[in-house]
């Protein structure tokens, strides 16, 4: 989760950049996401600690498992989560620090409590999953505009697929911890539906950065293809097909599709 949202968050600041890169304030504002993103994970995993006991994916992690006590996980969340705030009010700037601490706020209390009682968990959980990115941008920027509005949106409706399509081949393990996930509560069809209006979605949403001139020709060239196999993909699932299978591959092409839109976000821009 740290890696991932810390390439999302380059891509966000290097496009604020525009060829213009302060390495400095790079270095420091990827340390002090990376910091509270990693407090932030060890607290979930300390709420989540008899859930992911229960789930064949989570039952290994050390809090689940019984290797640290919660009271070491609290004080080592609690002491990443600070030096991730201070380094990021001392050596980037207010509206940062407050989209960290927003992130944050959404991912341990809203999404902590929406995921145990509502299917709409996953779409709490993509809102805080977006604003790492938005934040690399707005390290450069110290603004709320157009460009981190549609990094935000790009982001959101990546995840929902991306999660949505974990939850279906994990389906029997988030039943087992009866977590109100979407092929759960609504059935593994109606996920696929969502699945497929999400991906058009991010069509729509990744073709707006050069529409409105933050990226060039090139970045629409590489990232329409990419989207259309990915929609294509999720309209296979529509057939006769091992579900499971067919999901676990959704997933791993939204790992090419991210890694794609990170690449052509940070030179996309420089490129015609």
């Amino acid at each position: 989760i740290v890696y991932g949202n810390i390439i999302n968050t380059t891509a966000g600041f290097l496009l604020a950049s525009k060829g213009d890169v302060d390495f400095l304030l790079m270095f420091w504002a990827l340390a002090g996401t990376a910091l509270i993103i990693a407090s932030a994970c060890v607290f979930n995993n300390y709420i989540d600690r008899e859930i992911d006991s229960k789930m064949v994916r989570t039952k290994n992690r050390a809090l689940a498992a019984g290797n640290i006590s919660p009271q070491s996980a609290m004080i080592y969340s609690g002491f990443l989560g600070l030096a991730g705030f201070l380094i990021l009010a001392l050596y980037t700037n207010w509206l940062t620090v407050g989209l960290g601490l927003l992130a944050y706020l959404i991912y341990i209390v809203v999404y902590g409590i929406a995921k145990r009682r509502s299917v709409y968990g996953t779409l709490v959980g993509s809102v805080a999953g977006a604003l790492p990115p938005v934040a690399g941008y707005t390290a450069v920027t110290n603004q709320l505009n157009l460009g981190a509005g549609l990094i935000f949106l790009i982001l959101v409706t990546w995840q929902m697929p991306h999660f949505y399509a974990i939850a279906i081949y994990r389906y029997k393990d988030y039943k087992a911890a009866r977590l109100p996930v979407w092929p759960v509560k609504k059935g593994i069809s109606a996920t696929k539906r969502q699945i497929l209006i999400y991906i058009v979605l991010f069509l729509a949403a990744t073709s707006m950065l050069t529409l409105f001139g933050y990226t060039g020709v090139a970045y629409l060239l590489i990232m329409v293809p990419i989207s259309l196999i990915w929609l294509w993909l999720a309209l296979i699932g529509y057939r006769n097909v091992d579900d499971a299978l067919w999901a676990k591959q959704c997933f791993k092409f939204s790992l090419i599709v991210i890694l794609s839109l990170s690449v052509m976000m940070s030179f996309g821009g420089l490129l015609p």
